[in-house]
């Protein structure tokens, strides 16, 4: 078994233990070392038997393990590339998680450090890029490029020919009509409906979806 490191101790990376206990129920593949977080006040915390290791150093410790890189929320999807890149690892030095009741379907591309959860399907010739993070249920169709350093939420529908552009955050429950360009550094807010391409940096949220700023 090859040991893991999540990073850091977020929403992300706890739903990730998820994806690894799935995975070593099927064949152990993961060993599954704990949390590392630069947050002083959740270091030594345990969730689900996985405790805080400590900070960043601990990935020098383990320099044999792999890592899962995975912040980002609402407010700070924007800083995940400066984030994920001030550990200064290699991407071979990351993994990429399948929860086993995900679909890839054909000619998929999946990037590095990259999360699928439970129920996500990827139609054909879907590309997501390096240090995505797509939740729950989410259906993404045909040609669709996911940029990277993308967050995706639960229950979206992204019909076929779309294009997300990096460092998006698409909230929970939103759909995206087919062939729709998403600019890079978009928010689009939770069940938004977007029906027409979106200019890059914008926050837009309804439906249909409408700039917010």
């Amino acid at each position: 078994m090859q040991d893991l490191i999540l990073f850091p101790f977020s929403g992300n990376a706890r739903e990730a233990v998820s994806v690894v206990e799935a995975i070593n129920s099927i064949e152990p593949t993961w060993n599954l070392l704990g949390f590392v977080d630069d947050s002083v006040e959740v270091q030594g915390r345990d969730y689900c038997g996985y405790r805080v290791l400590g900070d960043r150093e601990m990935l020098r410790k383990h320099a044999s393990a792999r890592v899962l890189a995975v912040p980002g929320r609402p407010e700070n999807f924007r800083a995940r590339d400066r984030i994920i890149d001030s550990l200064g690892l290699p991407p071979e030095h990351f993994v990429t998680l399948v929860h086993p009741r995900a679909s890839v379907g054909f000619q998929c591309r999946l990037g590095f450090n990259t999360l699928l959860m439970a129920g996500v399907v990827l139609t054909a010739g879907v590309s997501v890029g390096n240090h995505c993070v797509i939740l729950p249920n989410t259906v993404i169709a045909h040609e669709s490029v996911i940029g990277d350093y993308c967050l995706l939420g639960s229950n979206i529908s992204v019909s076929g020919g779309v294009k997300i552009e990096p460092k998006c955050y698409i909230g929970t429950g939103s759909s995206i009509i087919q062939e729709v360009t998403i600019g890079s550094e978009t928010l689009v807010g939770i069940g938004s409906v977007v029906i027409r391409p979106v200019a890059p940096g914008s926050k837009v949220a309804g439906s249909p979806a409408k700039y917010l700023s």
